[in-house]
């Protein structure tokens, strides 16, 4: 299993961190795509995700660079299909787009856009996949939401141009992975559910005609590793207090996120055990605003 960083801020602490994952050797940087980043609506700025994907393409050479994930509210799949061109453009082939239903009530409350119920959000996922997919190709799409003439994509897409659809839906989203997707990212889950989740992806990929074993199989998510039991004990105990949560919220909201956890050996294990199901690469979810230091001890601990 290869490793990929996935955090926000501003540009700067961006191509920082770029810089740093190359050194480290890691596959990826990956950023998400909010409009506030707290469930409060307060927090650090947000800033749009495709303008700092920009900068981002054209202030680093080499790393690949991934949005995990558009929501499909908050942009009409012609400004999602332009801005990632132009991206990939920008970045010479080096660029990954993911769309997603969108899920963070606040911000759409907060901004004053729609969250139609899911049942819509997956079929518009849907035909935003179909609509990108069509026009990088320079076919026509006829949808329920969105339709597209056939024109030939300008700029066009270069060879490394790549979507990727993750999520934590059982159905749906797997299904519309191996449709559509080169990546599917999968959510951590216990080995039963994640097993049917990548099988349900495969599957799909093989009904239309793809090669499942073209299909990128990665997950993302936080992990929280110590040296041994008491130093996990201890930093678990540091990161409920800077939360505000007590021990056990803590505990059940990792449990309910599958998150890695424990000491670095039992960490070890249940990424080898993801990986054993297909997986290939993990996306650590974690904030750089204060710099490198914990993400490179956790690097270190789950490499052995």
């Amino acid at each position: 299993m290869r490793f990929a960083l996935q955090t926000s801020g501003d540009l700067d602490t961006l191509v920082d961190a770029a810089d740093w994952a190359e050194r480290r050797g890691l596959d990826c940087l990956a950023i998400p795509d909010h409009y506030v980043l707290s469930r409060s609506g307060d927090g650090p700025p947000a800033y749009d995700a495709f303008v700092l994907l920009g900068g981002l393409a054209a202030s680093t050479a080499s790393i690949e660079l991934s949005l995990l994930v558009s929501p499909i509210t908050f942009r009409h799949p012609a400004v999602i299909a332009k801005s990632a061109l132009t991206v990939d453009a920008i970045s010479g082939g080096r660029f990954t787009l993911g769309i997603g239903t969108g899920w963070l009530e606040i911000e759409h409350e907060v901004f004053g856009i729609p969250l139609p119920p899911m049942a819509e959000r997956f079929e518009r996922m849907e035909e935003a996949l179909g609509y990108v997919r069509a026009h990088t190709r320079g076919e026509s799409f006829e949808g329920r939401h969105y339709r597209l003439r056939a024109v030939a994509p300008r700029p066009a897409p270069t060879d490394g141009f790549r979507l990727v659809v993750g999520g934590k839906g059982s159905r749906r989203t797997p299904t519309l992975a191996g449709r559509f997707a080169d990546e599917y990212n999968v959510y951590p889950a216990a080995p039963d559910e994640l097993r049917s989740r990548i099988e349900l992806a495969r599957q799909a990929a093989e009904e239309a005609g793809r090669d499942p074993d073209a299909l990128l199989i990665s997950s993302s998510g936080s992990v929280l590793v110590g040296r041994d039991e008491a130093d996990y004990r201890r930093r678990f105990a540091e990161t409920a207090a800077s939360a505000g949560l007590d021990e056990e919220e803590l505990e059940e909201h990792f449990a309910f996120r599958s998150t890695p956890r424990g000491p670095a050996p039992a960490v070890r294990e249940q990424l080898a055990q993801m990986e054993a199901l297909g997986v290939r690469r993990f996306y650590l979810q974690t904030s750089v605003a204060d710099g490198f230091e914990g993400v490179t001890d956790t690097l270190e601990m789950l490499s052995g």
